[in-house]
This record gives C-alpha cells, structure tokens and sequence, in this order.
C-alpha cells in the first residue's frame, strides 16, 4: 500500500486498531518517512497508545495524545498538537480513531483539513472475532456509523481477524470469505490483511498484502489488584 500523507484508522472496540496504527508508524519510519502519531480514542481508557509513548520516541516517532491519558481522570480532552498533523504537510501522520460512532466524533473537528489536502486514507478495521462484527452486513453497520459521526467516507478495509496470541494461520485464512463479502458489499478495496509476524512464514504467498504485526505487549497483560498484590488478566 503506497501511503498517503494521513493514514487513519478506525473500527469496532476491540477490533485492534490502535495495534496497526502503531505497527505502522513504525513502518513508515522504516521507509525513511518523518512520521508523527495521534492518539484520538477518548473513549477506551484500557488500551492506550501511552503504553508505548517511549519505545515510540526510542524510534524517532513523535505521539500526540491526551494529557488525561493513562492517569485516573476520565476527561474526554485533546491536545492543541493535534492540529498540527493536518496543518503541517511536511510529515506523515497516523490517526488511532476511537471505538464505533462515539469515538469518531473526536475526528470531525479535523475532517474539514483532511479533505481539502485530500491526501489521505480512512481504513475500517474489521475483525471477524469480535462479537458485533462477525457478519459483513453487521460490520457494514458499524462503519456507515463512523462515518456519519466523523463526516468522512472510508476507502479501504484492514483485515485483522485474531484472537490475539492464540491466532493461528487457518484462523486468518479462515477470515477471507467474510472480508470478500466486506469488500464486494461496500465497495471498499482490501488494503492489507494483519496478521502475527510469526505467523507471515505460513501465509506468504496465500494472501495478498501481509502485513506483519508484533503485539502491544500491554494489550495482554492487563493487571487487577487483588488483596495480596497483583495478578495478570
């Protein structure tokens, strides 16, 4: 996928969005791209791409979030930076957009920018393993919502059906029909299908434009307290 000067992503909770927003500010970076990422979810305040604001920056990768994010203050607030990734046209930006219709509000303010540069890519994010997303009739639901919340149309899909570390190869693969039917019924192309990096060896040259992830490690070691101290969840 050639990229565009802003690349946002968007979809269902859960559906791993803020996952490939990260995995591919690291691969512009790779190409040599100046890239800057925005953390626009106001609305989950489990997984946030805080989590990973140092080795971002350890890559040359400037984030844009929430002064809220992570602390224990519940206050739907951005930053004035974030104006500054439609305004300046000298890097690439990737937008992490909040969960279904909700959290799409927060793009709206910026959409006026992005359609005039119109330089731009608006990526559902399907995953088939999430339970309101299962059907391509259902997620065709939930993107029509986002894009009346945000004002801005679609124009590609991300396949990323997992069941986070315990995905195998025949799961992904077993995603294609409903991702077909995702894109025949919406008229969307198919930019990229996510998928483990361990597991590309198995996939290469079965589907069409891989893209490897490696996991947010925070994403699956969330911790409760419990009386004598902490334990994983």
């Amino acid at each position: 996928m050639k990229p565009k000067r802003l690349t946002l992503f968007a979809g269902h909770y859960g559906s791993g969005k803020t996952n490939i927003a990260l995995n591919y500010a690291l691969y512009l970076k790779e190409c040599g791209l100046p890239v800057v990422i925005a953390d626009l979810d106001i609305v989950n305040p489990y997984f946030r791409m805080k989590d990973s604001e140092e080795y971002l920056r350890k890559h040359g990768i400037e984030l844009i979030s929430s002064p809220y994010a992570n602390s224990n203050l519940d206050v739907p607030a951005m930053p004035k930076e974030i104006y500054g990734i439609t305004s300046d046209r000298s890097r690439y930006g990737v937008l992490d957009i909040g969960g279904d219709d909700r959290g799409a509000l927060a793009l709206g303010r910026y959409v006026p920018e992005i359609l005039e540069e119109n330089d731009y890519e608006m990526l559902l994010v399907a995953n088939r393993s999430r339970p309101l997303t299962r059907t391509a009739a259902d997620t065709i639901g939930v993107m029509r919502e986002i894009e009346e919340a945000c004002g801005i149309r679609f124009t590609g899909i991300v396949n990323n059906t997992n069941l986070g570390p315990d995905t195998t190869a025949q799961d992904v693969k077993d995603s294609l029909p409903y991702i077909q039917e995702l894109s025949e019924s919406s008229g969307l192309p198919v930019r990229m299908t996510c998928v483990r990096h361990d597991l590309c060896g198995e996939l290469e040259g079965q589907i069409e434009n891989l893209f490897p992830l490696h996991l947010q490690e925070l994403y699956y070691m969330l911790k409760t307290e419990v009386p004598n101290g902490e334990a994983d969840i």
